[in-house]
């Protein structure tokens, strides 16, 4: 995956730009990520190797041990890799941590975050998230290609087909 988020939060103008590497399993392999913003710019690459371990900027992060995704503050776009990597049954919880890239200084973090399958139509997913980490919650619909429709208070994706 390769993106780009823009953003003023607060006065504050930010840009961040993100190349991700999964695995055919949907897991991460590789992040590279830099940012522009008032702070001046930056980057921060992010590895994960076979055995699980994770490498920030050639750095050994045993604190993000047992996390298999990653993803952005600054993009949606990560929600959708434990969608296709796990299987969901409706009603049951799933904890998925994840190496958190901050969108202000591209710092990693260990996110604590669950995801359960409320429910299914034809065309969309619903799941019921929420994130210890930073005591939040929230429904998020995704499409059934397992794209976010809708971040509540984040992110609404917009049709780009033209009439």
């Amino acid at each position: 995956m390769t993106g780009h988020t823009t953003a003023n939060e607060s006065g504050a103008l930010w840009s961040v730009g993100y190349d991700l590497t999964v695995d055919p399993s949907w897991t991460t392999v590789s992040v590279r990520a830099s940012r522009l913003g008032a702070q001046g710019t930056g980057e921060t690459t992010v590895t994960r190797d076979a055995q699980g371990h994770w490498i920030v900027d050639g750095t050994q992060r045993p604190d993000l041990d047992g996390c298999v995704d990653v993803d952005f503050e600054s993009s949606a776009v990560t929600n959708t890799l434990p969608i296709h990597r796990l299987d969901f049954v409706v009603g049951a919880s799933v904890d998925v941590p994840a190496a958190f890239v901050r969108a202000d200084d591209l710092r990693v973090e260990r996110l604590e975050q669950r995801y359960t399958l409320v429910g299914t139509t034809p065309d969309r997913l619903l799941f019921h998230y929420e994130s210890s980490t930073f005591d939040f919650a929230c429904d998020i619909p995704f499409d059934r290609a397992g794209l976010v429709v809708e971040y509540p208070g984040i992110a609404v994706r917009t049709p780009t087909g033209r009439g």
